[in-house]
């Protein structure tokens, strides 16, 4: 995952969650902003990653400060994981009792995948970055400008980086989900699902680059060269979530490895994954900052847009996403119990000296 081009007006505000300072979580009490939703949990820091049980036992990261919280029905969140100072903890997902998540270090070197047992043991499952060294999934992906000229190419800023390249070694696990014998791992380093049996990692499918035209506006933004107008500009597809939907087909959501608020196109798309073939085809785009989806079992599917606040819905045979809720910067989303659970907030109180304002919130479907 590369963010190269085009004032990436998302990355500083995400990479400023690291300095955020850290208050215990607390139960929540009543929102007054909207009455149909059930807060669970607030004072969470960049709780971008969320799993939910049937009885309603809440699993949520609280990303860049290195902790996994398990929050009991009625009872406070607790710590049951934590990484070293600069370490990540993300990607939770829960399944027969099993808890699942990734611990990321470094500059997308590190990626690792560990499980909790129902005996409480914590065990490695996976190591990623061995995998992405190894095979490095989208190495022959060219990324940048379709059919630009090497005159053009000269022109460019430094800041954009180089007109053309290819996906290169990086490994960022941002969420999981399992069925039985296989874990699915949205890896947004390496642009790519990934499949783990047993401690083996194989490449399911690689996300297809997210393309825009650079406009006459667009250019001007970014201080581009008045020959790159017309062109194609290839931003990688940067998976966030990953969900095993009807069929056994996987749900993937994706954000362009560039600027997140829409200001080159909205560029953020869901995708449908067949984890036996790897075929991978587009099922919406239009999407702003795509950081989470869930799949009801009617096929409806629902996203999560960060920097558009809202929680979208793509209804069953529809390739449009209409929004269904409005929220402040939705992060992960889960249905279980007939309800859809958000963690929303997830950038809010993450600079020095601010209260950490992120939430896990519940919303009756329907």
């Amino acid at each position: 995952m590369r963010s190269i081009m085009l004032s990436l007006t998302a990355g500083p505000a995400l990479a400023a969650l690291a300095a955020g300072s850290l208050l215990s979580p607390v139960v929540a009490g009543p929102s007054a902003g909207d009455p149909a939703a059930r807060p669970v949990v607030h004072g969470l820091t960049s709780p971008l990653s969320l799993a939910v049980t049937d009885d309603g036992t809440v699993y949520v990261s609280q990303n860049f400060a290195g902790l996994l919280m398990r929050r009991l029905p009625g009872k406070k969140a607790q710590v049951i994981a934590s990484v070293a100072k600069g370490g990540e903890a993300g990607a939770v997902s829960v399944r027969g009792g099993a808890v699942t998540y990734a611990v990321s270090r470094g500059h997308n070197e590190v990626g690792k995948i560990r499980r909790i047992d129902a005996q409480g043991r914590d065990r490695g499952v996976a190591d990623l970055g061995k995998h992405e060294r190894r095979s490095n999934p989208d190495g022959d992906v060219t990324y940048g400008f379709r059919g630009i000229s090497k005159s053009c190419a000269a022109k460019l800023p430094k800041q954009v980086g180089p007109a053309t390249y290819t996906g290169s070694v990086e490994t960022h696990p941002y969420a999981t989900t399992s069925a039985p014998g296989v874990t699915y791992v949205a890896d947004a380093g390496a642009n790519a699902v990934l499949a783990i049996s047993g401690h083996k990692v194989s490449t399911v499918a690689v996300i297809p680059p997210a393309v825009t035209e650079i406009t006459k506006a667009r250019a001007k933004a970014n201080g581009l060269p008045g020959c790159t107008v017309g062109l194609d500009y290839r931003f990688e597809s940067v998976p966030t979530d990953v969900e095993i939907g009807p069929g056994g087909q996987l749900y993937v959501s994706s954000l362009p490895g560039g600027p997140e608020d829409g200001s080159v196109g909205r560029l953020g798309a869901v995708y449908v994954v067949d984890p036996a073939s790897g075929t991978t085809e587009r099922l919406a785009r239009g999407l702003v900052s795509a950081t989470g989806l869930a799949v009801d079992p009617g096929g409806d599917v629902y996203v999560s847009e960060l920097f558009k606040n809202r929680i979208s819905r793509i209804a069953d045979g529809s390739s449009k996403a209409k929004t269904w809720r409005k929220v402040t910067m939705p992060g992960d989303l889960e249905i279980s119990g007939g309800r859809l659970w958000a963690t929303t907030d997830v950038l809010k109180g993450t600079g020095p000296g601010q209260r950490p304002g992120g939430k896990v919130r519940s919303f009756p479907l329907g």
